[in-house]
């Protein structure tokens, strides 16, 4: 099994239309841990650590996101994974 960790930058109309929750819900789905937060110029970010091929699931959806949402953009950065976190949450 390979773990990885990833920092992903969100562009697009992404805040206001349940973003966040949706990334909540696949979170769970495929058992990503980490955090998710919008940022004051209107992109959404998140650092998640999971399994490689649950990650790679993860960010598929998260290049959908929910109906209301239109992602134009998502940049990912690859990071050192750590195991640091234990679930993943909305943070303000």
């Amino acid at each position: 099994m390979s773990e990885k960790r990833v920092y992903i930058l969100i562009s697009g109309v992404v805040q206001g239309v349940g973003y966040r929750y949706f990334a909540v819900r696949r979170a769970e789905k495929f058992d990503i841990t980490g955090w998710i937060r919008n940022r004051l110029d209107g992109k959404v970010e998140l650092e998640v650590e999971g399994e490689e091929n649950n990650l790679n699931a993860f960010i598929e959806e998260l290049k959908i996101g929910p109906l209301s949402a239109d992602v134009t953009r998502i940049d990912i950065e690859q990071r050192q994974w750590t195991g640091e976190f234990n679930t993943f949450e909305v943070r303000f």
